[in-house]
């Protein structure tokens, strides 16, 4: 598995989401654990999750709890593993979503995912996205005393724009570690993040990344190019489309979500796929 960096930690290319083993549709929970032990295996050593990653607001922290008592139960090296969260999200009843970026929230939030999660210090912990009644500055703020606390190693942010970037890494005392926006050959606005974390050295982690392809592994008529080269090199839609991100910025590290074994052993083989520069002129045409 070959690597990239987030801080100063070198992490495996591509990452696994954890978001599609806790929310409606997910798997049980042997498979979950059994998916999250194949990323393992396939040398990923990078796992994102969420406190709000579960069905409604009854099972609050379901994706953290599940993901690190996979982890622990895990028989090979997991020295490496370094697991994201994020906070700033909330769940109502009835499974609807809503927002709390204050900075007593946000507080409250990490010492809940430090204890779901075991550990001393979580490994990145993301704002998760900006909530328009509190103002940014008060939201970073707490995740800046979070890190000069020693509660958290790195911070991120997500679902920010160029300027709130800026502005993150400026309350950071330029320490902000990563960029976690949506992008998939379906949703590129995210392009001028891509670029600014590109220039800035800071790590981008494509949420969704695999958006506009369908769980057939088929794609619309407009992303047919990712099938064709795919077939052309005998490998899946899928892992055509995480080598064009790779191709991108050697910042960007993916993390699509899986809830299957083999549908993230497949992802994970993204990383030993080269494009031509003619390939990825027209995969960026699509």
């Amino acid at each position: 598995m070959r690597t990239r960096r987030i801080g100063d930690t070198q992490v495996s290319a591509i990452g696994l989401g954890g978001m599609p083993l806790s929310v409606e549709g997910r798997p049980d929970e042997q498979q979950a654990v059994a998916t999250i032990h194949a990323a393992l295996d396939a040398g990923i050593t990078f796992i994102d999750t969420a406190d709000a990653y579960s069905l409604d607001d009854s099972d609050f922290g379901h994706n953290e709890s599940l993901i690190a008592n996979a982890v622990a139960s895990y028989g090979g090296d997991k020295s490496d593993v370094l697991i994201a969260t994020k906070g700033g999200h909330t769940r109502t009843s009835g499974g609807g979503w809503s927002l709390n970026g204050s900075a007593a929230y946000i507080k409250q939030a990490c010492e809940a995912s430090l204890k779901r999660l075991g550990a001393e210090a979580i490994g990145l912990y993301q704002f998760h996205r900006p909530d328009p009644a509190v103002p940014i500055a008060e939201s970073v703020s707490a995740v800046r005393d979070l890190l000069d606390e020693g509660k958290i190693r790195y911070a991120g942010v997500s679902n920010f724009n160029p300027a709130e970037i800026k502005q993150a890494n400026e309350i950071l005392g330029g320490r902000l570690a990563a960029v976690q926006n949506q992008f998939s050959p379906a949703f590129r606005s995210s392009e001028p993040e891509l670029e600014l974390c590109d220039e800035l050295g800071i790590a981008f982690l494509p949420w969704s990344p695999l958006g506009g392809i369908s769980k057939a592994g088929e794609l619309g008529s407009r992303f047919a190019r990712f099938a064709e080269l795919g077939a052309a090199r005998g490998v899946s839609p899928q892992r055509v489309c995480l080598a064009w991100m790779l191709a991108k910025s050697p910042h960007v590290i993916p993390i699509p979500g899986s809830s299957r074994p083999a549908s993230i052993q497949d992802s994970a083989q993204a990383v030993d796929l080269e494009l031509t520069d003619d390939e990825i002129a027209e995969l960026d045409k699509s």
